[in-house]
């Protein structure tokens, strides 16, 4: 008899199973003759049109961001470019270049007969420690005193302020529009140290050097900048200007709007975002060996680490913004294929769930209960996911200039308020009822 009965269910089991592999053919097949449709094949062309495209603008768009708040926004300019002052090879390119200027101007077969008499004995005790050759003697005591006013305070005010001063010359180098005392000549961006020259003079005269003090004003510069292509580059600086903050949003939308045509519109959200994330990453590198290429071209009297310096302070928020689109498409591109049907994703949110119970259970049998906040948490889940969904997307836009961290620490801590949200939301291994007590 029960030999039987386990017959019967072994063959009602069978049947079961081969009805469902039959609907599981019958549903691919159905899949696929969807798929091969002409309808469904132009909306998935045309869908992966709109997301290519939308993610070859990806790199465009951070430039035009970069073009549009580092030129446009002369706090932004000054931040960006302020820590410089303290940069030591741009301390020694300043450096050096004074020193040139000067020697240049000092007359050193009357340097010590123009010298009062008075300051004579402190000057050529001065000139004496640093040598036998004048020439080289009088060369390292300017340049000392060069370095200690690059080195100072006082020069980090004066770069910030000249730079200040001369943020419309930086949209004249790059646009052709504006003035001041950043210029573009020879294919060269420069800056004017004529205050740094003052600043130096100065220290000359007090200390004993007389003879500076009736230098003629000087007007030498720093080179920021330096390309053969400088002409090239301004031109599509002043289209990405004026395209400024919307060709970002020109490729979102065409993004978007693959998604929402394509067939598979999960998958299409998983492709567009981790190819935008892709294409940024490869403006990054792209970044990185420019660098190289250019450091290389630079004529032998620019300095090396001054223009390293400025080159990786003036990308600064290019790569910024690169690493925040690779974490930003990385990331939804992730929660989508967590949300999705697939079998892998299944079994990871399978043991998310099952651990967060375990949590839950030990908890219950600590003692410890939600009380009234569970079954209202358990009621409104689905509404308090995406609260915290919405909550998370508004501090993103609000954030003024969210970096790569910014995006992992956001989606650090929505998972930590889901996992939150899940925990109270399980239901407790005894039940949601209160012990009843016995009657009396």
């Amino acid at each position: 008899m029960e030999d039987g009965r386990a017959r019967e269910d072994d063959g009602s089991g069978q049947s079961e199973q081969s009805e469902l592999e039959g609907l599981r053919t019958r549903v691919t097949a159905l899949e696929r003759g969807v798929a091969r449709s002409p309808r469904h094949r132009g909306r998935s062309f045309l869908a992966a049109l709109l997301i290519t495209v939308g993610c070859l603008l990806t790199p465009l768009s951070v430039v035009a961001a970069w073009a549009a708040d580092e030129v446009g926004d002369t706090s932004r300019y000054v931040d960006t470019v302020g820590p410089l002052a303290s940069d030591a090879d741009v301390q020694d390119a300043v450096a050096g270049r004074v020193t040139d200027a000067l020697m240049t101007r000092i007359d050193l077969s009357t340097l010590l007969a123009d010298v009062a008499p008075a300051e004579r004995p402190r000057l050529e005790k001065a000139l004496g420690r640093l040598g036998d050759s004048l020439e080289a003697a009088v060369r390292s005591f300017v340049h000392d005193k060069a370095s200690a006013v690059a080195a100072s305070d006082e020069f980090k005010k004066i770069w910030t302020e000249a730079n200040r001063r001369a943020h419309s010359a930086v949209v004249k180098a790059l646009t052709g529009k504006g003035g001041g005392a950043l210029t573009l000549t020879n294919d060269a961006v420069t800056l004017d140290l004529g205050p740094v020259v003052e600043r130096v003079e100065q220290r000359l005269v007090d200390a004993g050097m007389t003879v500076a003090g009736r230098i003629p004003e000087i007007h030498t510069d720093i080179t920021l900048v330096r390309s053969d292509d400088i002409g090239k580059v301004k031109t599509y600086m002043r289209v990405l200007q004026f395209l400024g903050n919307w060709l970002p949003v020109i490729a979102l939308v065409l993004i978007a709007a693959g998604v929402l045509l394509a067939v598979r519109r999960r998958r299409a959200l998983v492709a567009g975002c981790l190819g935008a994330a892709v294409a940024a990453g490869v403006l990054g590198i792209g970044l990185r060996i420019f660098r190289g290429f250019y450091l290389d071209a630079l004529p032998a009297d620019v300095s090396q680490g001054a223009a390293g310096a400025v080159y990786d302070a003036l990308t600064h928020f290019l790569q910024t913004t690169v690493r925040m689109v690779v974490a930003l498409g990385v990331v939804i591109a992730l929660a989508a294929w967590l949300t999705g049907p697939g079998r892998r994703a299944g079994l990871v949110r399978r043991l998310w769930v099952s651990g967060i119970a375990a949590v839950r259970s030990t908890a219950d049998g600590a003692g410890l209960r939600t009380g009234p906040v569970g079954p209202f948490v358990r009621r409104f889940r689905t509404w308090i996911t995406w609260v915290l969904v919405a909550v998370s997307l508004l501090v993103y836009l609000l954030w003024s200039y969210p970096t790569g961290w910014v995006v992992v620490g956001l989606a650090l801590c929505l998972l930590f308020l889901m996992a939150v949200v899940e925990f109270l939301a399980a239901r407790p291994a005894t039940g949601d009822r209160e012990p009843v007590a016995p009657p009396v």
